[in-house]
C-alpha cells in the first residue's frame, strides 16, 4: 500500500484573491496533517493569474511553520530558473527551522513561458545544465568539503532529500542515473507514465541516497458525496485545461452543469487526453479506480491534486480520498500510510 500525500498549486478562484488562496492552502494543509497524509507539495509557476505559488520556498515555510508533522517541500522548484547555491541556501534554512520535514523536488522546464523566462533572466538553453546543477545543489547540501570553495550557509550538511520531477523519459533517466527518488506529474501528462516508470526502475543504480528504487505518480482526485456531485466539481478543473488549450490562463472557474456546452469535441478529446489520470466519484468510485491504479503501477506513492473551486467542497473532497485510503489500507493489513521512512 503506498503513502498518499497532497500536491496543491494554491489555486486561486474566480473572484478570490491570492491572500485567501494561501489561507485556504494553510487550512488544507493542517486538516491534510490530520488525516494522515505524508507530504504537502507546492509547485513553482510563474505569470499565471490562477496559481499563487510563484515563491515556493517562501510558500514553504509559511505551511510548515503552521503544522506540526507533515513533511513539506517543493514538487517543484524548477531549478532552471535558479542558482543551485540559493536554492541550497533556501532550503538549508527551511530544513533548520523545520529538521525532518522539508523535501526539494526538481523539474527541469521552466514553468513559464518565454517572456516570463526573459523577465526572470533566463534563456531555453539553461535547462540543458539541469544534471550538473543537481549534481552542485547535492554538493552544497552534503557535507562540508575542504576542497569545494563555495559552502550554503545554512544548508551545508542539511542532506534535504532531493527528488527528480518529470513528465517524460529525461526525468527518469537522470533520477535512476543518480539513485535518487522520482515524481512523475500524471496529474497533466500521463501518457508516459508507465514507459518513464519502466525506465526509472530498469535503469536505477542505488547510491548512499537510496538503495532500490522508490516512484511516486501525481494524479488528479475529485472525491464527494456522490458521482454526480464529483463530475460537477470536476468540471472547474475540466475548463481551465479547456482555456490552456485556447491559449487563455485564467483563475480557477466555479463548476458548470453541462461540460459539453463548454468544449468543442477536438478540446473535449485534447482535455481527456491532458486528464487521463483522473479519478472522480464518490468514496467507492474513487477507491475502485485508485486501486486499480496502484496495482497497474506498483509506485510506492501517490500525490493527489485536487483543484475545486468551493473551499469547503476541496477539504472535503482529501477528507473523503482518506477514508478510502484507510478502505484500501484494510486490504494490505501489513502496511500502513505510515511509509518507508527514509524517503
Amino acid at each position: 500500500m503506498p503513502d498518499f500525500s497532497v500536491f496543491d498549486l494554491v489555486p486561486i478562484t474566480q473572484g478570490s484573491t491570492p491572500e485567501i488562496a494561501l489561507d485556504h492552502a494553510l487550512e488544507l494543509a493542517q486538516k491534510a496533517e490530520g488525516w494522515g497524509y505524508k507530504r504537502y507539495w507546492v509547485a513553482e509557476h510563474h505569470n499565471i493569474p490562477g496559481i499563487a505559488s510563484a515563491a515556493t520556498s517562501v510558500i514553504i515555510g509559511y505551511i510548515a511553520g503552521g503544522t506540526k508533522t507533515i513533511r513539506v517541500g517543493a514538487g517543484g522548484v524548477m531549478l532552471p530558473n535558479h542558482a543551485p547555491l540559493l536554492i541550497a541556501e533556501q532550503f538549508g534554512t527551511l530544513e533548520t527551522l523545520y529538521p525532518g520535514r522539508i523535501d526539494l523536488g526538481l523539474g527541469r522546464a521552466p514553468g513559464a513561458d518565454r517572456q516570463t523566462m526573459r523577465a526572470l533572466r533566463r534563456e531555453p538553453m539553461d535547462s540543458d545544465q539541469f544534471p550538473q546543477d543537481v549534481l552542485e545543489l547535492q554538493q552544497l547540501l552534503g557535507p562540508a568539503n575542504p576542497g569545494y570553495p563555495v559552502k550554503a550557509v545554512p544548508g551545508m550538511g542539511t542532506h534535504v532529500p532531493i527528488w527528480i520531477l518529470g513528465s517524460s523519459l529525461y526525468g527518469a533517466q537522470l533520477a535512476a542515473q543518480l539513485g535518487l527518488p522520482y515524481s512523475f506529474a500524471a496529474h497533466f501528462a500521463p501518457k508516459l507514465l508507465l514507459e518513464a516508470l519502466a525506465v526509472y526502475r530498469a535503469h536505477f543504480q542505488p547510491s548512499d541516497k537510496l538503495k532500490k528504487p522508490h516512484a511516486m505518480a501525481c494524479v488528479n482526485v475529485i472525491a464527494a458525496e456522490t458521482d454526480a456531485e464529483a463530475r460537477k466539481l470536476f468540471t472547474s478543473t475540466q475548463q481551465s485545461i479547456t482555456n490552456i488549450i485556447r491559449g487563455k490562463r485564467s483563475q480557477l472557474p466555479c463548476p458548470i452543469d453541462d461540460i459539453e456546452s463548454y468544449w468543442t469535441p477536438p478540446e473535449k478529446v485534447h482535455t481527456q487526453d491532458w486528464l487521463a489520470r483522473s479519478f472522480v466519484g464518490s468514496a467507492e468510485t474513487v477507491k475502485k479506480g485508485l486501486k486499480e491504479f496502484i496495482e497497474e503501477t506498483k509506485v510506492e506513492e501517490v500525490m493527489v491534486n485536487s483543484a475545486i473551486y468551493d473551499h469547503p467542497a476541496r477539504l472535503r473532497s482529501y477528507e473523503i480520498l482518506s477514508g478510502a485510503i484507510r478502505d484500501l489500507e484494510a486490504l494490505s493489513p501489513k502496511l500502513s500510510m505510515a511509509g518507508n521512512p527514509k524517503v
